[in-house]
Parts: structure tokens; sequence; C-alpha cells
């Protein structure tokens, strides 16, 4: 039994998380040892050495959950806990959070901090395919299958958007957006809901146009001035999009040399976190922003692929929230570093550092590493195992019948 299953995993997404992993962890080292020491006068290597252990961490809460059964999480009494905490912890943002750069988003415990808007991204996917998968007989029902689950999305998402942290809202509407989409709902209730969102947005604009001063800060009106004009604004917010296209631009294709960027030394913010891929490109060129643009594609694509297997709509549900989840993610940050959209200061997954980030992901790949399995176990060893039903002579006489064993000889 036990050899069955450790047949049945898909290696090729292990593989390729723990080379991200690796890979991360190296350009965490290159981007952020001048600054380690200029800004924070810490030793040159000390966001590497607690990215390593945030990595150490990580990868034992992947093989847990790589090797837990993930049906077990569509227990009624798991999905109350996974929503009861993701609320209290989001709550608890506000009451004890500590705050950087402009957003209280964290928890300091300890020596540590903790991002809970980073789990509750997680506990969005668990709770929506958990309780999608239950509502198939009457999923296009608004009033009792759609809308109840929608509702807590959009409440998670406000009390997100109120650390501020506009980035994250948006990744977690948008995973919950895609897990419904998938839900197995017709096109004509999707519509219906589409009309109810145009109806929800008329009712809010007046509100938003009331309260435009305290919603369009200017924080986040510097970051739409910077996207759209970044070297006329070059000195102040376009400060970061001006040197992250300086750092991607000296790159060429075979880049600079692993540890020889120039812009890290001081004149890229967040290099080791929200512009790391500036500084792979610099240093490693193409050829390093094809390695992980390859690798994160993979996993998504390899999602995506899982949750097409799946039998059990719970986990083709989870395989998609979680392929999901890591696209959504790596587009928003690779679009605000290329300029493509406005800067969110979003993580690159897998790459970037951060400890709740890391931790998440890991959990994500266990779960989605445990979906894959189950579906090649079924498809391997279950098949093999199921004796065919033998033919009667008043199913022999049906000649309507469907069932899929009337053929069998």
């Amino acid at each position: 039994m036990l050899k069955k299953i450790l047949k049945s995993y898909d290696y090729s997404i292990i593989v390729v998380y723990l080379l991200l992993c690796f890979f991360g962890l190296i350009m965490i080292y290159s981007a952020s040892m001048v600054m380690a020491v200029q800004y924070y006068d810490y030793p040159p290597d000390f966001f590497y050495q607690k990215q390593k252990i945030n990595l150490a961490v990580g990868f034992l809460f992947f093989l847990f959950f790589a090797l837990f059964p993930y049906k077990a999480y569509r227990s009624k009494k798991f999905l109350v806990f996974v929503t009861v905490a993701a609320v209290i912890g989001l709550f608890a943002v506000d009451i004890f959070g500590h705050a950087t750069n402009n957003a209280q988003s964290w928890i300091q415990v300890g020596t540590r901090k903790i991002q809970p808007s980073e789990f509750a991204k997680l506990s969005i996917i668990v709770y929506l395919s958990a309780v999608y998968s239950k509502k198939q007989t009457y999923i296009n029902q608004l009033d009792k299958g759609v809308l109840p689950p929608l509702m807590f999305l959009i409440f998670v998402c406000f009390l997100i958007a109120m650390e501020p942290d506009n980035g994250t809202a948006l990744i977690t509407f948008l995973i919950g957006a895609m897990i419904i989409l998938c839900s197995g709902m017709r096109l004509k209730t999707i519509f219906k809901l589409g009309l109810l969102g145009l109806l929800l947005a008329a009712v809010l604009a007046p509100f938003v146009i009331l309260k435009s001063d305290k919603i369009f800060t200017e924080t986040r009106l510097g970051r739409i001035y910077g996207f759209l004009d970044p070297f006329g604004t070059g000195q102040n917010e376009g400060f970061q999009l001006v040197n992250s296209y300086l750092a991607i631009g000296s790159g060429g294709l075979k880049g600079l040399g692993l540890g020889q960027s120039v812009q890290k030394l001081g004149y890229l913010p967040e290099a080791h976190t929200d512009f790391i891929m500036a500084v792979i490109a610099e240093e490693l060129g193409v050829f390093g922003v094809a390695f992980v643009l390859g690798g994160l594609g993979y996993i998504v694509l390899r999602g995506i692929y899982i949750s097409t297997r799946s039998r059990d709509p719970f986990g083709s549900m989870l395989a998609i929230g979680i392929s999901g989840m890591i696209g959504i993610q790596a587009f928003i940050n690779l679009g605000g570093m290329s300029g493509i959209i406005p800067i969110t200061g979003v993580p690159l997954p897998f790459i970037s550092y951060g400890g709740s980030s890391i931790l998440v992901l890991s959990i994500a790949m266990g779960i989605l590493a445990n979906v894959s399995m189950f579906n090649r176990y079924e498809e391997k060893f279950k098949t093999k195992n199921t004796v065919p039903v033998p033919r009667t002579d008043s199913i022999q006489e049906n000649s309507q019948d469907k069932r899929p064993w009337v053929n069998l000889k």
C-alpha cells in the first residue's frame, strides 16, 4: 500500500518547487547583502539566514500536507476552524498589528512577523472549494448555492483592504472568482453574478465619490502617477520603476554575473522582496528570468492539469485555487516590476524574501501534491482492481441502457 502511494506522487512539481526555493534563497543573499549592512547594520547574510530557516520550516509543512489526506479538510469542524482563524487573524492585525511601509499587515510574534492575510488566501481556497463541492446539486441557486460563500469572500477581502493591503485583497478576490467560475455552475448563473456585481458597483459609487480623499490617498495616487509616467516622476513616485527598468536593461542576454548588480547598491528599494526579479534580470539576464518563469509556469499549468484529472470536485477546485494563487500573484508582481500594471507590493512566489509567504506557498504545494497523488493512485491502482459487473439478460434486452458495464465482454 505504502509503495503504491509513493509511486503515485507527482515528483516533477516537488522538484520544481524545491529548485525555485533554492534559487530564490541564492538570489535573496545576492540582492540583500549590501542593504543588510548599509541600511540595517546587519551581517551581509542576515536575510539569507532568516530565509533559510523559513524554507526549512516551510519544507516540513510541505511534507506534512503532502502526506495528509486532503479530503479531511472538507469536514465541518475543520472549515469552521479555518474560517474563524482567518477572520480572527485579520481582526488581530488592527489591534496588535505592526506597521511597515504604510501598511499594518503584520503581527509581531517574538522576533518574527506573521502576515495573517497570506494565510487568509489559503483559507479562502479551502473554504470555497469545500463549500461549493458540497453544493453541487444546487450550485445554480444564487440564494443557497452561490451567494453565502461569496459574501464571506467579500468580507475577508474587505478586512485585508482595510490594513491597507490592496494587492493581497485583489489576489484573494481573484482566487475566489476563479474557484467560483470553475465550480460547475452554468454560464447563466455566472451572467447573473456579473449583473449583481455591476448593481453593487453602482450602489457603492456614491460612497466612493464621497470618501475619495480617504480611498485615493496620496500614496495610492502616487503609485498610479509612477505607473503612468515613471521617468517624469523618476525622483519620487516613479523611482522604483525607473531603477527596475535600468536593472532589466543592464542585464541583457547573459547578465552582469551573479552578485554583480549595480541597482541593488541602494538604488532599487525592496530589491530582495518585491523587485527581486529586476536583480535576477540584471545579474543573470534572460536565462535567469526564463528559469523563474519556466518554473512558475510549470507549476501553474501542472496545477490546472491536476484539476482537470481529478474526479473529486473538492480536489479539482483545490488544485485550480492553488495554481491560480501562484499564477495571479506572479503576474501582479512581474506586472508591477515591468510597468505593465501599477506597483502593489506583492512578493514573487518562492523567490522573494518572506516567512509567511513561503510558509503558505509550501502548505499549498503540499496540498497540491496530495491531490495529485490521490488522482494518480485512483487511476493506476483502483481502476485495475475494479471487478466488472457481469451482464444479465435484462441488461442485454435493454438496448437504450447507457451504463458503462453494458458493453463489457
